[in-house]
């Protein structure tokens, strides 16, 4: 950290944080945690209040819930909110955000505006495609399960598979479409996503892979190979984008996937400007490499050191093990770690029954897992892959043992 930076983060009046999902309002909240007594400004596009996403899938789209708002007093903490405002660029030089209804100056700059839906070519404005992503869209699509509508999803990954689960639980008639040969091709290596497929059909939906989607119609979903699959709505979940399109031409480095790239300490490429979150990405000395993380715990985790490093008493560099869950057809679905730069694969249980875990080592030590229905092995493992601790293979395969008495 430069000397004029390191000056900046300590006397910084003004912080301004774009983006009032779960990163940005934790950035805001932990300025607050960690001392900061200078002007938090927290700008949200929505005009709601600042609320969380993973309950859109489940609590509010089934009508459990009617909102997901966080439970933050702002006004108690200093944090002016400004909603339903869009950013539109900013200037590096003169310290200011544009927005739609003027500039916002600012000493640092967080930007944690998340990522947003892969819209389906050729969908857009079509009525009833749907994706789901923000409050409205949940609100907007209570009524169409309500209804018992015949439901196409588009995509098998975490969203498609979670809509899909509530779209079953409501009563509707379900059929998911991915271009890949196993839902998840993304996500997991083929042995682990393809005993998943066989929850779908469990659950009295319908997968149908190598499904390329050709066009929508009035009622139907027209394949690539010229089948009709009848369709009342449609959800498309085919991936999510870093929101970074209003950074263009502010200078602030963009990676590969039109993602931030942020160094260790969370800061982007030009003086006081931070990001953190679904937007940006952070080399990580753990997993050497850099990682781009679309999860709510990143989300949470990462604002602790965007917060530290502003306030530079005490600079942070951000390395941590990624953690994921994902309810779907009657499971509980958890991942840790990152499993890319594995070198084994260990397998505790059967891959057919109610409960699994699938361990990735690396050099004899625990790098990932991923846990169905098995908790235990989750949180055993997460404390695992954090403290580096060699593994005996001989021994993780046995379920009945627990994890951590494979330890070496």
């Amino acid at each position: 950290m430069s000397e004029q930076t390191q000056a900046r983060g300590h006397s910084a009046r003004r912080v301004v944080v774009v983006g009032a999902g779960m990163a940005g309002v934790q950035t805001a909240v932990a300025l607050r945690e960690q001392g900061f007594t200078g002007s938090v400004t927290l700008i949200g596009a929505e005009p709601h209040q600042p609320y969380d996403r993973p309950p859109l899938s489940k609590a509010v789209l089934l009508g459990k819930a009617e909102g997901s708002a966080f439970d933050v007093d702002f006004e108690a903490l200093g944090i002016e909110l400004q909603l339903g405002r869009e950013v539109v660029g900013v200037r590096p030089v003169d310290h200011e955000l544009d927005t739609v209804t003027g500039p916002v100056p600012y000493d640092v700059l967080v930007v944690a505006t998340g990522a947003e839906p892969i819209q389906l070519p050729g969908a857009e404005g079509v009525p009833g495609v749907h994706l789901l992503r923000t409050l409205d869209d949940a609100e907007r699509l209570r009524p169409v399960l309500a209804q018992q509508h015949d439901i196409v999803v588009v995509g098998a990954g975490w969203i498609g598979a979670e809509f899909a689960t509530a779209a079953r639980e409501a009563g509707c008639a379900v059929t998911v479409v991915e271009a890949a040969d196993r839902p998840l091709a993304g996500a997991l290596p083929a042995e682990v996503a393809a005993p998943m497929a066989a929850w779908y059909a469990d659950s009295g939906a319908e997968l149908r892979t190598h499904a390329r989607v050709e066009r929508i119609e009035a009622g139907a979903v027209v394949l690539d190979d010229g089948s009709r699959v009848p369709a009342g709505a449609v959800v498309v979940g085919i991936g999510a984008r870093p929101a970074t399109a209003w950074l263009t031409g502010s200078g602030i480095e963009l990676g590969a996937h039109r993602e931030i790239v942020a160094d260790d300490h969370l800061r982007t490429s030009v003086q006081d400007i931070y990001a953190v979150g679904d937007c940006a990405s952070f080399p990580s000395g753990r997993y050497e490499g850099r990682l781009l993380v679309h999860h709510w715990d990143n989300a949470l985790q990462g604002p602790r050191t965007v917060a530290a490093n502003i306030i530079g008493e005490s600079p942070t560099a951000y390395d941590p093990v990624p953690y994921f869950w994902s309810e779907q057809f009657g499971r509980f679905v958890q991942y840790v770690g990152h499993h890319e730069a594995a070198d084994t694969t260990v397998w505790r249980g059967d891959p057919s029954a109610p409960a699994w875990t699938v361990c990735w080592l690396r050099d004899g030590r625990l790098v990932a897992l991923l846990a169905v229905g098995r908790p235990r092995d989750l949180a055993q493992g997460r404390r695992l892959i954090e403290a580096g601790t060699p593994m005996d293979p001989e021994l993780l395969p046995d379920p009945s043992r627990p994890l951590k008495a494979a330890a070496v």
